[in-house]
Order: structure tokens, then C-alpha cells, then sequence
């Protein structure tokens, strides 16, 4: 059965193209959005959400959502979503941070010179029939210093903008390296030198509990007298009753503004100012940027839920169309590898470390860490999913470790899971053959060669004669079908363990029964 997209805002038609080339049934309701009651009653029925800025995906939302596994937002801000909510349901968000880049770029220019020269205020008196030539005295552009607060993917496009228009480009960003700095032809400084060289200040950078506020009332009193001031970001990065009062005080000489603290912005207190320019939220509103995110958005959510790739998303790590088939068998391993020792550990988790050898290593590891972390934490708290399980063990103070290397051993392809306790330590260790079924090949040092079944037992016990004889009697008097049996001895006489898939449910007291043979250290039934 395809799997079926609600597109909830106005989005170009030819998204909606491509979801059907793609395979994908879509449903084009580009007001539903706006009534947050009817989307609650019907988005039970779709397995992807694609909207803009007016849909809010709110918890009621993602509660009705039982199907949900991707929502695609055609543009760079996420406000509008709960994204710990959807990622709690393991609902992948993704967004398109490229597609309206050179729009919002282009419109920070624009803002820019608008108001170097007046343009909005000299156009209106132009057109209310008065020719007042000398009251629009401007600025020129070049030979100014520009300051750049955020040089990443937009703040560097209007940084080059700015540099074909000779002016110098000063950059604040603790992300910005210095051999990027020199790519652009731009000044890394610290963000109070910025507010005190530069004649023009550009805010592009997400809002965050870091950037929010960012221009203060405190760092705006350290900006260069006459400096204008651009915001085609997000409101909330700058304090807007602070500015004002700098503008009215002259020392400001003005404020472009594209977004701002509410809105739709019906009020607001850089409003009525002669030397503020606003706009209502622009920065994305082109032709070819509404195409772009539009197309993009599409194809991401199509590719996700027909192949299993994952591009741009927000809560969890990137997965392109080539890797999801070869990932895939080392997802089901690494699950299985997680449950195996989340259905053995009895005392709070401490540590896990995933070790990668060979092939594999090659892969994106942080999507096969995620798997194991949801299948060693899944027989703890039932709801846990791929994409929360990450946050859900930094809650929980599980620290974890990735180390990737070359083969050592014998196989292509080799992962080890250990997990560390308040009481002990566990490994478990398992590949994938060509018959691309996972494998476990060794369990706490001990080797073994099992297949992952949907039911086994798992025993540790001393390697004494006619431990295995009395095990197999007692599961065969209990009538519980043996399927496989595997075996494994650090030595003789040392430490063994067996791995045992039987069909069907292992009763409790069978399993009680098994703990009380001679020489078993632990026995537990496991489930996959």
C-alpha cells in the first residue's frame, strides 16, 4: 500500500507532481491547516505531513497522529512543530535549509540599501505629490563596514553580496573556522568588537536559547553611534523597546526589519519610527524560493518513505538513498544487539560503547547507534523509538561512546555493544553474512555463532559434563521445541554459555526450573 502525504498549507503544485511520481498518495488540503480541530480528526490517516509557517503540529496534533513517521516543513524554521513531542513518537522532521537561502540573502541586501537611502519614506512623499529632494539625504554603500552575525549558510551569501559591493565584512560566529573566514574574505572577530566597528549590522542565525536576544539593550549600547541595524532572521534576537529607544535618541540611525517578537505584527514598537523599514516577513516570498522548498520538501519526504533515506532532518542524522540499503541489515543487527543486552541488564545503565570494525565503520554510525540505543533501552521503557532513544539516555545520564577502526579480526564487518552498570559490565557482539541475517558471535568474550531468533534462551553457566544433556531434557519434558542450540567456552572447565531458539513462549516456570540446574550462573528468555 503507498503510503499517503496531507499537504496542510498552500504549497507549489509541483510538489505535489512529484510525491505521485514518487509513489506517494497525496492529499492536498491547503486550508486544513489553519483549522487545528479538522486536522486533529484526520491526520490518524497519513503517514506524512508537509507544511509551511501556518499549520502548528502541537502535541494534541501528534497524539492524533498514529501513522505519522515523517512531517516535512517546506522551509527553514521549526517553530511551528513540537519537535520533542515528534520526536518522543519517533516522527522524523525534516526541513529544507537551502531552498530559500539566496531569497532571504537577497532581501537582507535589499533592506539594506533601502534603508541607506530612504527609499520606502522618499517613494511615499514622492507619490503623496511633495518633491522634498533635500530631506532624503543617504548613505553610501561601498566602503562600509558590514557586520555579520551568523556567517552560515545565508549570512555567508550576504557577506559575499556584500564584499562584490566593496564593503569590508566583519563575521561573528564561534561555528565560522578561520580557513572559511579566508574562503570569504572575511573578519572573524568577537561579537562586542563587531558592535563596536560596524556601520551596518545583519542578523542570520537561528533563534536559541544562545541567540536569543543577542543584540540586548546592554550590547546595543556598545554599537558604533549611527549604526543601521538588519533583521531578516527571526524575532526575538534583538530587543525591540531598546532599539526604539535608540532610534529616538539618534543613536541608531535606523532599523530594517523583516520579523519581529509577535506575529502578524498588527503592533509593534519600532512601528511609526521615520527611520525604520519594516516588512512582513519576506525573507522567503519569491517565486523561485516557494518552487524550490516546495520541490525539495517533496522530494526529501518522498525518499524517506519509499527508500528509507533521511535528508535535512532536524532529530535525527542523514541517511542518503545509497546508504539505507546497506544500513539496513546493520540496523536490524544493531537492534538486536541492544535488546539482547537491554533484556539482560537489571541495575541502572552507566555507559554503552558501540564499537565499529571494518565495513561498517564506513556507514553512518550515528543512525546504527541510534537503533541500538532504542533496542537496549526498549525493554525498559516501552515507548522508546529510534529517533528518541538518543535524547532519552542523555536524560537519563547513559553516557555513550562510538569508536570506529579497521578490521582486526576475522570478520568484514564487526559490532560490539558493551554496556556498563552500577553492577557489572556486558558485550555482545554480532555481524551480518551475505545472507544478510544478523548474527551474534560473541557474547562477554565467549564466542558463539547464533542466528537472532524471535524467541531464545540465554544461559551462562560452568562448563561441567552433562550440563547440556539435563538443559535439553528439561526443555523437551516441558515440550518446549528446541529450533537451533548454540554454544560457546572462554576454556575448559571455564565459563560457557548457550544460546538456545525454541518455538513459542518459554514458561516461567520452565525457565525457574533451568536457574536451579547445577552450574547456571543466569538464565532469562529473551524476545526479539
Amino acid at each position: 500500500m503507498a503510503p499517503r502525504v496531507l499537504i496542510s498549507d498552500a504549497l507549489s503544485p509541483a510538489a505535489v507532481a512529484i510525491f505521485k511520481e514518487r509513489g506517494v498518495d497525496v492529499d492536498f488540503q491547503p486550508e486544513v491547516g489553519k483549522n487545528k480541530d479538522r486536522l486533529a480528526e484526520i491526520i490518524g490517516d497519513f503517514d506524512g505531513l508537509a507544511i509551511r509557517s501556518a499549520t502548528k503540529v502541537t502535541a494534541k496534533i501528534l497524539e492524533r497522529a498514529a501513522k505519522l513517521k515523517v512531517i516535512g516543513r517546506a522551509g527553514i524554521g521549526v517553530d511551528n512543530i513540537d519537535i520533542s513531542v515528534a520526536t518522543a513518537k519517533g516522527v522524523i522532521v525534516m526541513n529544507t535549509p537551502f531552498g530559500n537561502s539566496i531569497t532571504t540573502a537577497e532581501h537582507a541586501i535589499a533592506l539594506m540599501f533601502a534603508l541607506a537611502r530612504q527609499i520606502p519614506s522618499a517613494d511615499a512623499s514622492t507619490q503623496a505629490g511633495k518633491w522634498e529632494k533635500n530631506r532624503f539625504m543617504g548613505v553610501e554603500i561601498t566602503g562600509k563596514t558590514l557586520g555579520v552575525i551568523g556567517c552560515g549558510n545565508i549570512g555567508s551569501i550576504v557577506a559575499e553580496r556584500a564584499l562584490g559591493l566593496r564593503m569590508r565584512v566583519l563575521a561573528y560566529d564561534p561555528f565560522l573556522s578561520p580557513e572559511r573566514a579566508l574562503d570569504l574574505g572575511v573578519e572573524k572577530v568577537e561579537l562586542d568588537d563587531l558592535l563596536a566597528r560596524a556601520d551596518i549590522i545583519t542578523l542570520h542565525v537561528p533563534m536559541t536559547p544562545q541567540t536569543r536576544n543577542i543584540l540586548s539593550a546592554e550590547h546595543l549600547a556598545k554599537t558604533k553611534k549611527g549604526v543601521r541595524i538588519i533583521n531578516c532572521a527571526r524575532g526575538g534576537l534583538v530587543d525591540e523597546v531598546a532599539l526604539r529607544a535608540l532610534l529616538d535618541s539618534g543613536h541608531v540611525a535606523g532599523a530594517a526589519f523583516d520579523v519581529f517578537v509577535n506575529e502578524p505584527a498588527i503592533e509593534n514598537p519600532l512601528f511609526g519610527h521615520p527611520n525604520v523599514v519594516c516588512t512582513p516577513h519576506l525573507g522567503a516570498s519569491t517565486n523561485e524560493a516557494q518552487e524550490n522548498v516546495a520541490l525539495q520538501i517533496a522530494e526529501q519526504m518522498s525518499d524517506y518513505l519509499t527508500r528509507g533515506a533521511i535528508s535535512n532532518a532536524v532529530n535525527f542524522p542523514s541517511i542518503t538513498a545509497e546508504e539505507a540499503p546497506k544500513l539496513k541489515p546493520f540496523i536490524a543487527l544493531v537492534e538486536r544487539l541492544g535488546s539482547f543486552a537491554g533484556q539482560l541488564v537489571e541495575t541502572s545503565i552507566k555507559k554503552v560503547t558501540i564499537t565499529y570494525e571494518g565495513g561498517v565503520a564506513e556507514l553512518k554510525t550515528k543512525a546504527l547507534t541510534a537503533s541500538a540505543i532504542a533496542g537496549l533501552l526498549r525493554p525498559l521503557l516501552s515507548d522508546v523509538n529510534v529517533v528518541s532513544a538518543p535524547s532519552v539516555a542523555k536524560e537519563r545520564g547513559v553516557t555513550i561512546d562510538e569508536v570506529t577502526r579497521a578490521a582486526e579480526g576475522d570478520y568484514e564487518s564487526l559490532i560490539t555493544l558493551t554496556v556498563a552498570t552500577e553492577a557489572h559490565e556486558r558485550s555482545v557482539a554480532g555481524t551480518v553474512f551475505h545472507d544478510g541475517k544478523p548474527r551474534i558471535i560473541s557474547i562477554n568474550g565467549i564466542e558463539v555463532d547464533a542466528l537472532v531468533a524471535p524467541t531464545m534462551i540465554y544461559v551462562s553457566n560452568e562448563d561441567k559434563p552433562g550440563f547440556i544433556g539435563r538443559f535439553a531434557s528439561m526443555l523437551g519434558n516441558a515440550e518446549v521445541n528446541i529450533a537451533t542450540f548454540a554454544l560457546g567456552r572462554d576454556r575448559e572447565g571455564g565459563s560457557a554459555v548457550a544460546l538456545v531458539e525454541v518455538d513459542g513462549s518459554v514458561p516461567d516456570k520452565v525457565l525457574a526450573d533451568v536457574k536451579m540446574l547445577p552450574g547456571v550462573k543466569e538464565a532469562k528468555a529473551l524476545a526479539f
